[in-house]
């Protein structure tokens, strides 16, 4: 199973590759603190509205210093546009606050270190991972869940479970930008309401497309 899914997947990210390229991280940042921060706050959240955020929030509040010496009913001031903003507010201070404490004042970069602080999970570790410091890591949301099953890569629906079905399949240099290119395709044609299946270069091993498609 495992090869004939590499094969799938590496056709996968040819055709979407020729669509899209490599995909940089849509979520505005000039350091991996930064990211870390956008990333968290983009949990329910657009990344076009995260980025309206920041600009002020990161003039203010620019690195894990200045975020440790805040408290939450400050940073909420600047995030309160977005969803959860109260409790996004108090798990970036407390983290903020553990990465100078802990880490030197200085982001992590491995899995276990960046799930142990608060509000970071697989997801949020994975982002910061592959874009911050260029180690591979599949971040899977709600896009990357939508086409692993429209696709046939599987029918989870837990993250951690389509991760490592994926990186067991594929090798790590492809994680990052997959992960990149499947959420683009997701909001661009895959869409969840109404996927445009005529447009889609997928439709060869799309299991969605064959099912809804039979007459074709």
């Amino acid at each position: 199973m495992t090869k004939k899914l590499s094969v799938k997947l590496k056709f996968i990210y040819a055709e979407l590759f020729k669509l899209y390229g490599e995909v940089e991280c849509p979520l505005n940042h000039e350091t991996s603190f930064q990211l870390l921060v956008a990333t968290m706050l983009s949990a329910q959240c657009t990344d076009e509205r995260v980025n309206l955020v920041t600009v002020e929030l990161f003039r203010h509040y620019p690195d894990a210093k200045t975020f440790a010496t805040a408290e939450p009913e400050d940073i909420e001031f600047h995030i309160r546009s977005l969803g959860l903003f109260r409790n996004k507010a108090k798990n970036l201070v407390n983290t903020a606050r553990l990465i100078r404490n802990d880490f030197n004042g200085e982001v992590p970069e491995n899995m276990a270190a960046l799930t142990s602080l608060p509000g970071i999970g697989r997801k949020t570790a994975n982002v910061i991972l592959g874009n911050a410091f260029n180690i591979p890591g599949l971040p899977v949301d709600t896009h990357v869940l939508r086409l692993s099953g429209r696709l046939g890569i599987t029918d989870s629906k837990d993250p951690e479970k389509v991760e490592k079905i994926i990186t067991t399949a594929i090798a790590p240099k492809y994680w990052t930008n997959l992960s990149h290119l499947l959420i683009q395709h997701g909001r661009k044609i895959c869409t969840a309401r109404k996927p445009n299946c005529p447009q889609c270069p997928l439709q060869k091993t799309c299991i969605y497309y064959h099912e809804h498609n039979k007459n074709v």
